[in-house]
């Protein structure tokens, strides 16, 4: 893993914008223009936005709260593949031709989801280049983060494993986001995410709290300082 937050976070691309100084696109008020925004739907915690093996019909934007996107193995075990937040794209196999969903995405806290058609999002995106950079840098900063976690699993301990993964759901290095509290995760999703098990899930998440880089007060808050544990060697 590099040594700065940049590389380990795999979010650069709104870093770079931001040391250019372009103005930060819009994508919500960006769909509304566009007349996009005609189909928006709210989860509650716990309800399933689409099922693996759905007919992938659409792409999906969040704009509040949190999902989760999970597998199930047909011996009926489940990974947790990603922790997605506002502003992140989903569902976008269906533009490459993907007929049905390849994942389980669920609400972690109360969401609101605008959905996209997807003969409308292709397009969209032919027809507005703003849309279609921002959907660029989407997909480009999914894929460093798919290399990134390869990375980590490979060659980090599970403590990193587990702070990375922690600053991720927190949005550490996206600009104009301060600590934030957590939409709730079970020590279990957390051990499944980084990939040990929930005693040693338990153990890091008491020293952390201990070392105040997390706290726990009417949700969980992780502060930056967490970092230390994914830089230091």
């Amino acid at each position: 893993m590099g040594r700065t937050a940049r590389t380990v976070l795999a979010m650069p691309m709104r870093k770079q914008r931001k040391a250019r100084g372009a103005p930060r696109f819009d994508v919500q008020r960006f769909l509304e223009s566009a007349g996009a925004a005609k189909r928006i739907e709210t989860f509650a915690p716990g309800q399933v936005v689409f099922a693996q093996g759905a007919p992938a019909t659409t792409v999906l934007y969040i704009q509040e709260g949190g999902i989760k996107l999970s597998v199930l193995s047909k011996t009926g075990k489940e990974a947790i593949v990603g922790m997605l937040s506002p502003g992140d794209f989903f569902g976008e196999g269906c533009l490459a031709g993907q007929p049905f969903r390849m994942s389980t995405a669920t609400a972690i806290s109360p969401a609101t989801v605008l959905l996209v058609e997807r003969r409308k999002m292709t397009r969209m995106l032919h027809d507005l280049p703003g849309l279609s950079d921002r959907f660029i840098s989407h997909m480009l900063a999914r894929n460093i983060r798919i290399e990134e976690d390869l990375v980590d699993q490979l060659f980090n301990s599970s403590e990193k494993r587990l702070a990375r993964t922690l600053l991720l759901i927190a949005q550490y290095g996206q600009q104009d986001k301060p600590p934030r509290v957590l939409p709730k995760v079970s020590q279990e999703a957390l051990a499944e995410m980084v990939g040990t098990t929930r005693s040693r899930v338990n153990f890091f998440m008491n020293k952390f709290r201990k070392l105040g880089f997390i706290e726990y007060n009417g949700g969980l808050k992780i502060n930056n300082s967490l970092l230390s544990v994914v830089l230091h060697d």
